[in-house]
């Protein structure tokens, strides 16, 4: 993965409507009856569209190179999982006449668990019963090994600390180059400088197997009823042959702890003795690559992880 700030695709909703328009008339020589806006993030714009005869979702990448990791995850995800993952219907390089990369997904039923309000007044025997859902799904996908660790279109190495401590290096060296520049806050830099420094005790354990990872796996992701039964998982990103804990870490975002998914996922499958440590962090250096990738610095989820990074490194 490049360590490196990816300048963005501009689309306007007008645009996209446009583009959706002749992306279904070149598939169903058709029109589309309804187009929605979905939602979407630094990198990619979802959307809902109707025709006469199905209902689909078309994602448009808003960076370059992302398109055939995207439809790949997505399919080896969805072939190994117990839970429904949206089918990827087809996908549809960048052109002179559509700008933006592009493909369109089967649309699954539910909301987002982050946003269905019920979900937050169950009762805790219902939210252990959701936890143990959840992560009996994720460790179905965790059975899905490698011989090799790494990107899952090129796993390449032996072992998961020679594919992650450079990768983590990198990050690490363009957080310090940010912060010469003022550009990343020295609080964040102090507490990668202190983690750095214990970077072969925090990850000294070694990891005997290269597990399938979803990478993004949150409440944000989980998609349920009105029941908040889970009927589908969505939106796999930086999928990997790693370190099933590499997935724990985003189980404590978003409201994630309320849930208890990453105590549930380790209580059932073990941890190893870092397993808290470790998950601090990659957690930080993720939101650090998040942060180097798009430009957008969320102080909301940056000063809880940085806090957390503290914390854990005590308790080593």
């Amino acid at each position: 993965m490049k360590i490196e700030k990816i300048d963005a695709i501009q689309l306007s909703t007008d645009d996209a409507k446009k583009y959706i328009a002749t992306i279904i008339n070149e598939n169903y020589a058709q029109n589309p009856t309804i187009i929605k806006y979905l939602g979407g993030g630094s990198f990619g714009s979802a959307f809902y569209v109707q025709i006469s005869n199905a209902e689909m979702v078309i994602k448009f990448l808003r960076a370059k190179d992302m398109l055939e990791k995207e439809v790949f995850d997505l399919t080896l995800i969805r072939e190994n999982s117990n839970v429904k993952f949206p089918k990827v219907l087809f996908s549809r390089a960048a052109d002179d006449i559509i700008p933006l990369d592009c493909y369109a997904m089967e649309l699954v039923q539910g909301k987002s668990a982050f946003v269905n309000q019920k979900g937050w007044f169950l009762s805790k025997k219902k939210r252990i019963k959701f936890a143990d859902e959840v992560t009996t799904a994720l460790h179905y996908i965790h059975s899905k090994t490698n011989d090799k660790f790494g990107d899952t279109l090129n796993p390449e190495f032996a072992s998961w600390i020679d594919f992650y401590k450079p990768f983590a290096k990198a990050i690490y060296e363009k957080a310090e180059e940010m912060f010469k520049y003022g550009i990343l806050p020295s609080k964040v830099i102090f507490a990668m400088r202190v983690a750095w420094e214990k970077f072969d005790m925090i990850f000294a354990e070694n990891v005997t197997s290269a597990c399938l990872i979803h990478g993004d796996l949150n409440l944000a992701n989980i998609m349920v009823d009105e029941n908040f039964n889970i009927t589908s998982f969505i939106d796999p990103l930086n999928s990997m042959y790693a370190d099933t804990e590499y997935d724990l870490f985003q189980f404590d975002n978003i409201g994630g702890k309320r849930f208890y998914l990453r105590k549930t996922y380790m209580d059932k499958y073990g941890a190893s003795a870092n397993c808290n440590v470790k998950c601090a962090f990659y957690g930080l250096w993720n939101e650090v690559f998040c942060y180097i990738k798009s430009g957008t610095l969320i102080n909301t989820i940056m000063n809880p992880l940085v806090k957390n990074m503290y914390k854990q490194l005590k308790n080593l």
